[in-house]
């Protein structure tokens, strides 16, 4: 960022760091405390830690692997299959990952975008398939996701 609030361009990796310093900058997405601001930092991370690595080596597998390892997709399957739940848990209680829409539903809407490529049917997840066709509604998601994908 060459123009940041501090005065200092900032040099930033890792898409949740970004996230945060971005949410911090323009005042958006991210509660400045409490306990919304927790919730909202520890659905990111699950995002980070849990559904982003994982969901991306079931797509390795099922997509790209240059042949079948029934092992890791099995592995990775059933994984993303638990983390589904997770996720169709949490939006049982709450509209979004957070108390409002967040940096955490920004974070994770993508990757749920590819459920097909997980094999997941949204059909299993009520919940989560609620919260995706909400997302999937807003329209600075859909000027986003337009953006053409690089493989």
């Amino acid at each position: 960022d060459h123009d940041p609030n501090s005065g200092e361009p900032v040099k930033l990796f890792e898409s949740g760091a970004i996230l945060i310093y971005l949410a911090e900058k323009f005042n958006k997405f991210l509660p400045s405390g409490g306990t919304d601001r927790c919730t909202t930092i520890q659905w990111l991370m699950f995002q980070m830690g849990g559904a982003g690595p994982i969901f991306g080596q079931v797509h390795h597998f099922l997509r790209a692997a240059p042949e079948p390892v029934p092992y890791a997709i099995n592995r990775f399957g059933k994984e993303t299959a638990r983390l589904y739940g997770v996720l169709d848990n949490r939006l049982a209680d709450s509209e979004f990952l957070s108390k409002d829409y967040s940096i955490a539903d920004i974070a994770t809407f993508p990757w749920v975008a590819r459920h097909e490529w997980h094999k997941i049917k949204l059909a299993d997840y009520p919940n989560v398939s609620r919260w995706y066709e909400m997302i999937s509604g807003r329209k600075g998601v859909q000027k986003g996701m337009a953006v053409p994908f690089l493989n």
